[in-house]
């Protein structure tokens, strides 16, 4: 084509099968190439946009056809002409993932606003889950994703939503690993203070293992302290415990999802082999790392076998086990909420604190502070529909708020 210009066609109104074959098949007339298109409905409601490549003694007859389409379907056009220069690399594309239960006007204009402030424009957002939370992506350019990590990260506690700033690309997309903390991450509970509980020291271990959590004491040293008051116990309690261990709302979710997408998933936990071990077989998981309690004549010791995982040790099985699976680190996610899994954090491409405690959501990529563990796959840009779509695959029933329990 010789001076070669461009048509931005905006085509708004009710949705409808064959508005997008439609206006293209009018299109084939005139000499045009598609440069960029994007589509969306939100509520019954279509717009499509199309970037066209266009002669500029055609500019006019495809204007003409357009408006004589959407004329025809009963809706509304736009088309606006621009030079080929002004269809450029905006620079650093971001993916700005944010999550609300409610989502509030107030947190969409501040988080825009922060975007805006770092020279960043939103290209596109778009829902990706309206259950358990309201989950929101916004796809921006131009900014970078270092900067608005440290102003929206406090943003978010602020505005009491969860935002999680990552690149776009094949390093998001690519993500194939993840590993999790155990205890208060996949389920709700501790499971040295169950076992302490056994031997009538519950609350004592309880308050220990908090300050642990919180960073206030060396994990190894702590958890010498509380299984030494585990000695003499009956090994009997261990199955007792596996009994009674509660999984996080969304556990199970989570974990069938990432598998059907053909994840690795691996724990890495502070408590115990004994008791984490058949949890992980029922739910499919690839690796587990954790603790192995001393048991003799059928009764604990009150020692732990070999050394203890500590937030040292779990930073190592994170890199063994992505080395294992061959996945870079930085296509590597790591789930926890206790200072004990900061460097496991750290090191993975995208560190999630989950219900975690202030210092550990200060020093993680993002965090989430809904009790719903399926919601790390709205980081991952997974949508509600799709996991719902799969779950019907598999035969596995779709639950809703207001006619279902919690997700499972």
């Amino acid at each position: 084509m010789s001076d070669t210009g461009t048509v931005l066609v905006i085509l708004t109104g009710r949705d409808r099968p064959g508005v997008t074959a439609t206006l293209f098949t009018a299109l084939c007339q005139h000499r045009v190439t598609v440069l960029d298109m994007e589509q969306i409905i939100v509520h019954g409601r279509l717009v499509l946009a199309v970037l066209l490549g266009v002669d500029a003694d055609t500019r006019g007859d495809v204007r003409a056809t357009v408006h004589a389409v959407a004329s025809d379907l009963g809706m509304e056009a736009e088309t606006i002409v621009g030079s080929a220069e002004s269809v450029s690399d905006a620079g650093p594309r971001v993916h700005i993932t944010v999550m609300g239960s409610p989502l509030r006007p107030s947190a969409v204009a501040r988080i825009a606003e922060t975007i805006s402030s770092q020279g960043g424009n939103i290209d596109r957002i778009r829902r990706i889950a309206d259950y358990p939370v309201t989950a929101v992506v916004f796809e921006g350019s131009g900014a970078e994703v270092e900067p608005l990590r440290l102003l929206l990260g406090p943003l978010a506690t602020e505005l009491g939503v969860d935002i999680a700033v990552q690149e776009a690309g094949l390093t998001r997309r690519g993500q194939r690993l993840i590993v999790m903390d155990v205890d208060s991450t996949l389920i709700t509970d501790e499971v040295i203070d169950l076992l302490a509980g056994h031997a009538g020291m519950g609350a004592e271990v309880a308050a220990i293992t908090e300050a642990a959590m919180r960073g206030e004491m060396d994990f190894a040293a702590s958890l010498t302290e509380r299984v030494a008051t585990l000695k003499g116990l009956d090994a009997n309690v261990i199955r007792a415990v596996q009994e009674s261990l509660h999984l996080t709302p969304g556990a199970r979710t989570l974990i069938r999802t990432l598998k059907s997408l053909g994840f690795h998933v691996c724990l890495v936990s502070g408590g115990f082999h004994q008791v984490i071990d058949p949890l992980a077989e029922e739910l499919g998981v690839d690796r587990v790392r954790a603790n192995v309690l001393e048991i003799e004549a059928g009764r604990l010791t009150g020692r732990v076998v070999g050394d203890i995982v500590d937030r040292h040790a779990k930073r190592a099985a994170l890199e063994e086990f992505a080395q294992e699976f061959n996945v870079p680190l930085p296509q590597v996610i790591a789930v926890g909420d206790g200072a004990n899994d900061l460097d496991m954090l750290s090191a993975a491409g995208l560190g999630v604190a989950f219900n975690a405690k202030p210092a550990v959501r200060a020093a993680a990529h993002t965090s989430v502070t809904r009790p719903f563990l399926d919601s790390i796959l709205f980081l991952l840009g997974v949508t509600r529909a799709e996991v719902e779509q799969a779950d019907r695959a598999n035969g596995v029933e779709v639950r809703r708020p207001g006619i279902d329990a919690a997700p499972s």
